[in-house]
């Protein structure tokens, strides 16, 4: 996982609330499942740089057996930073799918209907931009025209995934965007 992604989950994480960092771990690992799994030689030197820049606070309570543990908390500039972070994502966390899938994960936090729409809308203008994985005469090929089988495959697995997310970004939009415009965080984001 990258420093980025692994930073927005860190605060992501946090900002549903305090935990410690053997559960955050776990957290982050159930999100990123086994294709990116986070070390410990990762996660704590992050939480250290985001502990250093004022974004989380660190305490210690009882533990459940003798030993007392440390607690991560998010901090108010912390949460700004999520915000921010979450409300104006950089260009590669919009075009990579893995890094907007990290941003959606945590899109619900951001308080702002319009500003969760602002996001989702710049993803859908990204998936309608032609393009692809080959190309001929500076035009991407559609699947039709490849005639190796696994290239082929490559573009009809993303022809379906694209259209299906297109899909579920319009149906969001028009419930971020409709007349009864209610924070999509109230209405699914974790209970408390």
């Amino acid at each position: 996982m990258a420093n980025g992604d692994l930073s927005l989950s860190i605060l992501g994480l946090l900002g549903e609330g305090p935990m410690h960092g053997y559960e955050l771990k776990g957290r982050i690992l159930e999100m990123s499942g086994h294709l990116r799994p986070v070390s410990d030689g990762a996660l704590y030197p992050a939480i250290a740089r985001l502990e250093r820049a004022g974004l989380v606070a660190r305490h210690e309570e009882e533990g459940t057996a003798a030993a007392r543990r440390q607690v991560l908390t998010l901090t108010e500039e912390g949460r700004a930073e999520l915000w921010r972070r979450l409300s104006e994502p950089a260009d590669l966390d919009i075009s990579d799918q893995t890094r907007f899938f990290g941003l959606l994960a945590f899109l619900a936090q951001l308080p702002d209907p319009a500003a969760q729409a602002r996001v989702l809308r710049r993803r859908l203008d990204f998936l309608e931009t032609p393009a692809g994985f080959f190309y001929r005469d500076g035009r991407p090929l559609r699947a039709e025209e490849v005639a190796d089988p696994f290239r082929r495959g490559m573009l009809l697995v993303a022809r379906a995934t694209s259209a299906a997310e297109r899909q579920w970004l319009r149906e969001a939009l028009a419930t971020l965007e409709g007349p009864d415009v209610r924070s999509v965080s109230g209405a699914c984001g974790p209970e408390r």
